[in-house]
């Protein structure tokens, strides 16, 4: 797998490379056949709430040993973006053994929704090493802007994201009032 990177400044610490996109195609695709299981995002630190001020998606959880054919060939594209980053980062391959042991979740932003506070990956989730993103569709003035970093990142299909959870690593959704938005996030933590 010859992933293309998004190559950002090694100062910031963030990682970025390029998925097929049909990949991301057959993710919106597994969103879209599973209503049931669809529920509002949730804030944190624990206790999570649903508060549509701070944050307001639609989202389904997907269980890591979820076998589905597609999310085992995603999984394999983000493990060789991980690799990646630990090339960039070559201190990261000095943790102790870490995987997607959290569900990652799908999330459906409408036109206007998004995750409009301040917010890291750590809060209350001491387990968690590195946090991932999957844009699954190209979204014009969309992305996650990075606070102490002063960077935006577009909202670009295929583009994952890799960076730590802490609050270095601050950040939020760059909201477009006219395009609905997919991604695909989740967390890498000490196995």
């Amino acid at each position: 797998m010859d992933l293309k990177e998004y190559v950002l400044p090694t100062n910031t610490c963030i990682g970025g490379w390029y998925i097929p996109a049909n990949i991301c195609d057959g993710l919106i695709e597994i969103f879209k056949a599973h209503p049931k299981n669809q529920s509002a995002g949730v804030v944190g630190p624990p206790p999570l709430k649903v508060d549509p001020e701070q944050k307001d998606s639609t989202e389904i959880a997907i269980d890591p040993k979820y076998n589905d054919p597609l999310f085992i060939i995603y999984r394999k594209y983000l493990e060789e973006a991980v690799h990646k980053y630990e090339d960039k980062y070559p201190e990261v391959q000095n943790f102790s053994k870490f995987g997607m042991i959290e569900s990652p979740q799908i999330q459906y932003y409408k036109p206007g929704q998004g995750f409009k506070i301040w917010h890291c990956e750590r809060e209350g989730k001491e387990n968690r090493c590195l946090v991932f993103m999957t844009f699954l569709n190209t979204v014009p003035e969309a992305g996650t802007h990075f606070k102490y970093q002063d960077l935006t990142i577009p909202a670009e299909k295929g583009l994952t994201l890799i960076w730590p959870p802490d609050f270095t690593h601050t950040h939020k959704g760059q909201i477009t009032q006219d395009h609905e938005k997919y991604i695909l996030t989740g967390w890498l933590g000490f196995a």
